[in-house]
């Protein structure tokens, strides 16, 4: 028996011929009534309403087709008695002569005062309600009979979308004060049936198995109360149908048909058995590709965004790729109208497809205003000059996209959307309207923690990073505990002038007791300010130049090593450091965050300039690539070097600027910089080089699309720090796996990791669990 067999059968009918019967029983009556009470014509010189309770007499008089003035006779009146009947506010309606004033006397249907579930555990009721308002069944709504029968039916259906074909509904109707009514629904859900069986029949090519994967429909298994994947759904059943099609078609197949689907329900309604009918027909190749029509483009270059290959298998993905391309690529030159078709021509004998993609640009669109909506807080001039697309100018749905890019990349959004309405009255032009949902820029971010080397630790960092939503960003922090004490204030303007030229201003105080951290045994006391200026170069590309000047005081311990004697030795307990910066950085990923697409590559220098007591240069090369795989997958590959040395009078890179590696931020399941070399007392001393390597694999969210603000990954890491006096080693790289999340959660960034080392060596220190969290403001 079929989905539609197990409905109730027979449910309606005699609902609607008891009412046909009454309505034209109440006709004849009631044309009865008029021909024995107005069976003169006469001429209406007045009209009087009797009966009305809710509606208003204006919406009789609209409804009524006889005015003051009118002749009337049994003709006008009974169309007139029709005409109030229709509107189905009335449950009756007499038309009465009383001299020459016409008397309208109806009775009102009552008004639905309540609507009440009960029984409903599987669906809720916000859900039961949108589908009785689609029928206007809803509070404040006339009551109607018909509907209220239709409604019941409809419920029905809704718990049969479910699976749940034993659901039963049953509808109470209580009269209630002013002619209103209390409508109640009580459900009996029942269980929901289950898949027992999918069996597809007429396949060769291909498995049951292979075939099965592909869809979301599922018969039942470990893990189906979570997914309910088992549960039967027409509306899931015709998305894998078409899965299914999809498949076929990428693989070749392209006369493959669905011939015929069966579904059957056990008498207990608990079991459905699902078999469908196919037919593969051949494998069919590429054998030539044509484009014809207005080619705007150029053929050569339209070609190169084919991805169909002559002589490879038929794809439907790659022909629907092929035409995406190529409508992109008109769209940026102003068509955004622009169709491609795919027509191919089949060669039955030959077992081959002959492509013709036809172009069609149709007109050139030009764009009238852009505008920005939902930025309550953040300034429209820092939205306008994130465009690329200009107003005024021919529309391009590559500048559209990176705007919208670059929108998102500001940080502030939690989400920005585009429309292109068109204008009214101007079929070549269309606004550009940009949608945010703005996020707290300001962040708090804490921490606390405890450990035998540092005992109670406390982070405090205040961010705005969008003051007065001007896009300005102001940062302070403090950093304390047995170990350390770090205190630094930061300013950045992205837009110092009005060409993208940003300025970034920094002061800060750090003092540091090296042994309480685990490392050799020295304090340090920095004091220090910096300015750096941003250059744009590109799109994508910056250049940052900046001077920093700092003074150091340097302590060695009671317990110091002979390498932090002799570097206070040589140095002395004061030095003074001006340092030169430069950077050059390449980034079009998609998101600053959590991208999902695109590359990261930052090449960069510190050294120093005449006048410093230590000279010495540092440089560092950072690169991420992510390759977005199937199945939401996205794979990441990241490095990071970093390379110093002594110049001048200093003959190696100063210990107080070493590298350190190990920790949340570089390789997970180490304590953080307690891997490299080690001094003469055995604590973590740094180095002069560092290598790090991550291999990372974005995993799709079991419960959710959104990966905007929550990521799993699953990781490799491998990395170490290196001496002046040691060569880099394979295999001296500590390495570790695991998974980790993130979470851009209401109350701020959340971090963790789930790591277990897979490479070390006697003495490093591992961490299996690491966290850190903040809050927002």
């Amino acid at each position: 028996m079929t989905p539609r067999e197990a409905a109730p059968r027979g449910g309606r009918k005699p609902v609607v011929i008891l009412t046909r019967l009454r309505i034209a029983l109440s006709a004849f009556l009631l044309c009865a009534v008029v021909r024995a009470g107005a069976a003169d014509t006469f001429v209406v010189e007045d009209i009087r309403l009797e009966g009305l309770q809710r509606i208003t007499a204006g919406t009789v008089f609209n409804y009524l087709p006889i005015q003051v003035g009118d002749t009337v006779d049994d003709t006008r009146t009974a169309g007139a008695v029709r005409a109030l009947f229709r509107t189905g506010f009335f449950r009756d309606v007499r038309l009465e002569r009383d001299g020459d004033t016409l008397v309208v006397s109806v009775v009102e249907r009552p008004s639905i005062g309540s609507i009440e579930f009960s029984g409903n555990d599987d669906l809720r009721t916000e859900v039961l309600m949108s589908t009785l308002e689609q029928m206007g069944f809803a509070q404040g709504r006339v009551f109607n009979r018909s509907i209220f029968d239709q409604v019941k039916q409809e419920l029905h259906r809704t718990y049969f979308a479910a699976g749940k074909y034993g659901a039963r509904v049953t509808g109470t109707v209580t009269p209630l004060e002013r002619n209103r009514v209390a409508v109640r629904f009580e459900i009996s859900e029942g269980a929901a049936a289950k898949i027992r069986q999918i069996n597809i029949v007429g396949n060769a090519a291909f498995d049951d198995d292979d075939l099965l994967d592909e869809f979301e429909l599922e018969t039942t298994g470990f893990f189906s109360f979570l997914s309910r994947s088992d549960r039967y759904s027409k509306p899931k059943l015709a998305a894998d149908l078409e899965t299914l099609r999809s498949f076929y078609l990428d693989k070749g197949f392209i006369n493959f048909n669905v011939d015929s689907t069966q579904v059957t329900i056990t008498p207990d309604k608990e079991d459905v058995h699902i078999t469908i009918n196919i037919t593969e027909g051949g494998r069919y190749l590429v054998r030539d590709i044509y484009l014809q029509g207005a080619l705007i483009v150029p053929e050569e270059e339209l070609f190169e965004l084919v991805t169909v290959v002559q002589g490879d298998v038929f794809s439907r993905k790659d022909v629907t790729e092929t035409a995406r391309r190529i409508g992109e690529r008109l769209g940026s030159e102003g068509y955004s109208f622009a169709n491609v078709n795919a027509a191919p021509e089949i060669d039955e004998a030959e077992k081959a497809v002959d492509l013709t993609f036809y172009v069609d640009p149709d007109r050139r669109v030009y764009v009238r205003r852009i505008n920005f909506k939902g930025n309550t807080k953040t300034r429209d001039e820092v939205l306008r000059r994130e465009m690329r697309q200009m107003e005024s100018g021919w529309i391009s749905t590559e500048a559209i996209e990176r705007s919208r890019v670059r929108l998102n990349r500001l940080g502030f959004f939690e989400s920005v959307n585009v429309e292109t309405p068109a204008v009214p009255d101007a079929p070549d032009q269309v606004d550009v309207d940009f949608t945010v949902a703005e996020r707290p820029s300001g962040n708090l971010l804490l921490g606390a923690g405890y450990s035998d080397s540092q005992g109670t630790v406390f982070d405090i960092s205040v961010t705005e990073e969008n003051v007065l939503g001007t896009g300005n960003r102001l940062r302070a922090s403090l950093n304390t505990s047995k170990a350390s004490r770090d205190i630094s204030v930061s300013w950045l303007n992205p837009y110092w002038t009005v060409d993208g030229v940003s300025r970034s201003l920094e002061a800060y105080n750090r003092r540091t007791d090296a042994s309480d951290a685990n490392l050799a045994d020295y304090d340090l006391d920095q004091i220090g300010a910096g300015m750096t200026f941003g250059l744009p170069v590109s799109e994508f590309t910056r250049i940052n130049v900046g001077l920093n000047a700092e003074q150091t005081d340097f302590l060695a311990g009671a317990n110091a090593s002979d390498e932090v004697r002799n570097f206070e030795r040589e140095n002395g307990g004061r030095f003074i450091t001006l340092l030169a910066t430069a950077a050059w950085a390449k980034d079009d990923r998609n998101s600053r965050f959590l991208p999902t697409k695109g590359s990261l590559t930052r090449l960069s220098s510190e050294v120093t300039v005449p006048g410093s007591e230590l000279t010495y240069y540092k440089l560092f090369a950072r690169h991420q690539r992510l390759f977005p795989l199937a199945e939401d997958f996205v794979f990441v590959l990241e490095g990071e070097i970093g390379y110093g040395d002594g110049i001048g009078g200093t003959s190696d890179l100063p210990l107080t600027e070493n590298f350190f590696a190990g920790g949340l931020r570089s390789v997970r399941g180490f304590k953080a910089n307690t891997l490299g070399p080690r001094d003469s007392r055995d604590q973590p001393l740094g180095g002069n080089l560092k290598t790090i390597g991550t291999a990372e694999v974005i995993l799709p969210l079991p419960f959710t699309k959104d990966s905007s603000t929550f990521r799993i990954t699953s990781f490799v890491d491998a990395g170490n720090v290196y001496g002046p006096d040691e060569d880099f080693d394979f295999d001296t790289l500590r390495q570790s796996a695991g998974i980790a999340a993130i979470w851009l959660s209401p109350i701020g960034p959340l971090t963790m990791s789930f790591a277990e080392p897979l490479k070390s060596q006697t003495g490093d220190q591992t961490q299996g669990f690491q966290l850190t969290f903040g809050t927002s403001f």
